[in-house]
C-alpha cells in the first residue's frame, strides 16, 4: 500500500449535511481497500481563479493509504460527482 493525498473542491452552495454526506462517501471508497490517516475538511475558501463561473469552494483535504485500485476508483466517483468542482490525487513522498 501506499501513500496518498487527495484534495477536491465542493460546490459552496451546498447545504452542511450534503457536505458530510457527500465526504463520508468519499471516506467509505477510501476505507473499502485503505486507511484514511488524516482527514481536514478546510471549510469555504476563495478559488485561486474562476471555474466555470464560480469564485468559491468547500475545501477537503485527506490522506490516506491505498492500493492503486482504490485510487483509481476514488478518481472515477470524483470525475463523475457534479457536486465537485476539482480535485487532485498526488502519492505523497514523505
Amino acid at each position: 500500500m501506499r501513500k496518498y493525498e487527495v484534495m477536491y473542491i465542493l460546490r459552496p452552495e451546498l447545504e452542511q449535511e450534503a457536505v458530510q454526506a457527500l465526504v463520508e462517501k468519499f471516506q467509505g471508497i477510501i476505507q473499502n481497500g485503505g486507511e484514511i490517516t488524516k482527514h481536514d475538511v478546510m471549510g469555504k475558501r476563495r478559488l485561486a481563479y474562476e471555474i466555470n463561473k464560480i469564485r468559491d469552494g468547500i475545501y477537503v483535504l485527506v490522506n490516506f493509504t491505498a492500493t492503486p485500485e482504490v485510487v483509481a476508483e476514488l478518481e472515477r466517483i470524483l470525475k463523475i460527482s457534479d457536486e465537485v468542482i476539482r480535485y487532485l490525487i498526488t502519492k505523497d513522498v514523505a
